[in-house]
């Protein structure tokens, strides 16, 4: 009987070291799956960066201001925005601003179950003919690179594709630099993680209030809403809407206009 008993137990220390083992094994895998996932990436990356500079190398500027900027005379966006310059060319803005960001505000809805809405990235619109009804396609996109350049843009289109690559170059061609600060009295630490004091702006029947805040509250509005703040580069806002905010475009562009109210002045009024 003993030794039943201790053959049992090597069988169990055995089949314990067994599992220990394997156990060790799929550790090393997975660490050596993660590091391959991450070299992918990286790879992916850099794939990506190389073509968008063979795209903005391949690019032959059209207007004066394109062609002063590949001579080198504004080497920065800010520096092409405090000129007073207009900006006819998107590929200005990937060229001065290489780490764009880009996000879709989703404006369409289709009606779900239960009464409810499904967001969609594009609003289809109808209009009567002789021939019966023509549909045609808006979306509305945001670029920022998180520093305090934010664009918002408007493309209309018979196809989703194309709607949208129109908002892209519209929202590239109406960057502006958003002032940032710390209008708070409750913070008053001097950094640009909020805005500097409050301001407004309207667009049809929606109107936006923005506040400073402290920091750690956050951007406090909604998902859509976010999209653009966080694109500016504010990390830290109060948000009050009053309207029709369900028509996310009038949102989206009040929230440009009120963005765009930090800059002026009473003078410039």
């Amino acid at each position: 009987m003993a030794k039943q008993k201790k053959a049992k137990h090597e069988e169990t220390a055995k089949e314990i070291e067994k599992e220990e083992e394997m156990g060790e094994e799929k550790e090393k895998i997975e660490e050596e799956t993660i590091e391959v996932d991450e070299e992918v990436a990286k790879k992916l990356k850099e794939e990506v960066a190389k073509e968008k500079m063979e795209e903005v190398s391949e690019w032959i500027p059209k207007t004066r201001l394109g062609n002063e900027i590949v001579r080198g005379k504004y080497k920065t966006l800010e520096e092409v925005l405090a000129s007073g310059e207009i900006i006819l060319e998107p590929e200005i803005i990937d060229y001065l601003v290489p780490d764009l960001k880009q996000e879709l505000v989703y404006i369409g809805g289709t009606p779900g179950k239960g009464g409810g809405i499904r967001r969609t990235p594009t609003k289809m619109t109808a209009r009567m003919h002789k021939s019966g009804r023509r549909f045609k396609l808006s979306a509305v996109m945001v670029v920022g690179n998180e520093d305090g350049i934010v664009g918002v843009g408007r493309g209309v289109s018979n196809e989703h594709r194309i709607a949208i690559e129109k908002a892209l170059q519209q929202a590239k061609l109406n960057v502006i630099r958003v002032r940032r600060g710390c209008g708070s009295w409750e913070c008053n630490c001097g950094g640009t993680h909020s805005i500097p004091f409050r301001t407004e702006g309207k667009v049809g029947s929606v109107r936006v209030v923005l506040f400073p805040t402290p920091t750690g509250v956050g951007i406090v509005a909604g998902d859509e809403a976010k999209k653009i703040l966080r694109l500016a580069g504010i990390k830290d806002v109060w948000v009050k809407t009053f309207g029709m905010t369900s028509t996310r475009v009038n949102l989206t562009f009040a929230i440009f206009e009120a963005l765009k109210n930090l800059s002026r002045t009473k003078g410039d009024v």
